[in-house]
């Protein structure tokens, strides 16, 4: 089974209105199409370049405006996801769900369907200055090319969420991310390689670039886009099939192939998921591989 994804690294900057924004989406969905692209990942928190749309006053919005946007965000792209014939794993957006704020991943099937992960884990920034609420349940989602799961950002810092999605039977990790500086950005970038390695998985990441001047907290990005692998003989050596140049407006696609995961997994030269020593561990022994290929 094999399956073709994109990763965007999006360029934030100062918009005047939601048709700009969607003008700048469907123009990496484009790309990402003409590519023959089955899966697209946007970053975390790039719907944050609609607060630069400003109030009437010339005010940026605030992260409490965010969920305004989310019909729009919604429809643009359900839209986008049919017409495509792609999924779209559409970074995170903030909703607003019994008066608090959750950064939502969302996945737009090409049949027109929503699934939704909130992110589990939240940044001292997330909970001190945007007071958002942290998610509570972890969902793997079937598609077409097998299980996957969304995890956000500081989501995939924690090996215990990475190994129970795995559990569950995800085979692709995508990790839409938004970091500021190097130091955030390479936290995110060393434990995907990690996680891959633990858990003998794909993880692809995605990230914003760019800046926006009157947003609170966006105003510095330090991004880049990659697909990273275990690192086993029949992948590339630093476990990385393609990564984009930091920090550059650009989009970064590569063919995944699931049967060298569960040859890896068999007989490779670490079976580093068949070996782990629940009897060390005991929490694990409560969660149970299921029982496919997928």
């Amino acid at each position: 089974m094999k399956l073709r994804v994109s990763a965007v690294q999006y360029h934030l900057h100062t918009i005047q209105s939601f048709e700009e924004f969607a003008y700048q989406v469907e123009h990496y969905v484009k790309t990402a199409e003409e590519f023959g692209a089955e899966f697209i990942i946007f970053p975390e928190f790039f719907t944050t370049q609609l607060m630069s749309i400003g109030d009437y006053q010339g005010n940026a919005l605030t992260i409490h405006d965010l969920p305004d946007f989310t019909d729009q965000y919604r429809s643009l792209f359900i839209n986008l996801a049919i017409k495509s014939n792609t999924h779209i794993i559409a970074g995170t957006h903030v909703v607003r769900k019994d008066s608090k704020l959750y950064n939502v991943a969302h996945l737009f099937y090409p049949d027109g369907r929503v699934a939704e992960q909130a992110k589990l884990h939240l940044t001292p920034t997330e909970i001190e200055e945007w007071n958002m609420a942290p998610g509570e349940d972890l969902q793997v989602f079937e598609t077409s090319k097998g299980t996957i799961a969304m995890l956000t950002c500081y989501d995939i810092e924690f090996p215990e969420i990475v190994r129970m999605a795995r559990a569950k039977g995800a085979n692709i990790i995508f990790c839409p991310s938004c970091t500021d500086d190097r130091h955030g950005f390479h936290r995110v970038r060393y434990t995907s390689h990690a996680r891959a390695i633990e858990n003998q998985i794909y993880v692809v990441n995605s990230g914003t670039v760019g800046s926006l001047p009157t947003v609170d907290f966006m105003r510095a990005n330090f991004g880049q886009a990659a697909v990273i692998t275990p690192n086993d003989i029949p992948f590339p050596p630093q476990g990385l099939l393609v990564e984009g140049e930091i920090n550059q407006d650009m989009i970064v696609t590569t063919d995944l192939n699931l049967e060298l995961l569960y040859q890896v997994r068999e007989s490779g030269s670490v079976t580093t998921w068949r070996d782990r020593r629940t009897d060390l561990y005991p929490d694990w022994e409560a969660i149970k591989e299921i029982p496919t290929r997928l």
